[in-house]
């Protein structure tokens, strides 16, 4: 038992899939997984464990934001020994050829938050996926006739900003999204010797301003869910 994680040893499995929002994952434990049971009510943050064809896997919420995503996945790997992360959230798209419903995978992501600048010294960390995760799931999606696109997503400390047309600059590097959590799980993922992916599907838009509702983004975007799970068979 950690200090956030009120589960056992053995409790949760070596891959997990890490939606923000805690009730994102009782939807899918119980949309998806075969005898889920709910190892973590800590702070509202749930946690499952079920099985997806047959094979032990997880899912559990991280709450918004890199401090918070930093604590589940610390505690995820030193103390439940979990060895595959996979985000699977929302984002806004930064690009005119991105849609709303559109499955993004982030190669590496880009950030405004400062968390890696102190602990580098004032140098540059470069959060990036793994390389096998990433190369599995480009292939799943393939495989399934899922229309995705990858490149480097913004993981930004504000959701709202005193600079509203700050994210043009991003874009014109070519930034496909913004979130909040990608980089601190990448960084923390690189320095504990765990992998790492994310796979988000747009739920707004900040160059048309389309927008999907709350319930939306809860309970649907299952694209992204088929993905991640298969990364686990």
């Amino acid at each position: 038992m950690s200090i956030h994680i009120n589960a056992k040893k053995g409790d949760i499995a070596k891959t997990i899939l890490l939606p923000g929002d805690p009730l994102r994952a009782k939807w899918i434990a119980e949309n998806f997984l075969e005898n889920p049971v709910c190892y973590n009510n800590v702070r509202g943050m749930l946690g499952f464990t079920g099985l997806y064809q047959g094979k032990k896997i997880s899912v559990q919420g991280s709450g918004m934001g890199i401090p918070s995503m930093n604590i589940y996945a610390h505690e995820l790997i030193k103390e439940f020994g979990v060895k595959n992360l996979i985000r699977v959230g929302s984002a806004g798209s930064l690009q005119k050829n991105i849609e709303v419903r559109d499955v993004i995978i982030g190669m590496a992501a880009s950030t405004d938050s400062a968390i890696n600048k102190s602990r580098f010294n004032g140098g540059y960390f470069a959060p990036t996926a793994d390389f096998d995760l990433f190369k599995k799931a480009i292939h799943i999606a393939e495989k399934k006739g899922i229309k995705v696109k990858a490149g480097n997503i913004l993981s930004s400390d504000a959701f709202y900003t005193d600079q509203p047309e700050e994210w043009k600059l991003w874009a014109a590097y070519n930034v496909l999204c913004v979130e909040m959590e990608a980089a601190g799980l990448y960084s923390t993922c690189a320095k504990l010797g765990a992998k790492a992916l994310s796979i988000l599907t747009i739920s707004d838009s900040l160059v048309t301003g389309e927008a999907t509702s709350a319930e939306e983004r809860e309970t649907s975007f299952s694209q992204m869910i088929e993905i991640a799970l298969e990364l686990n068979t």
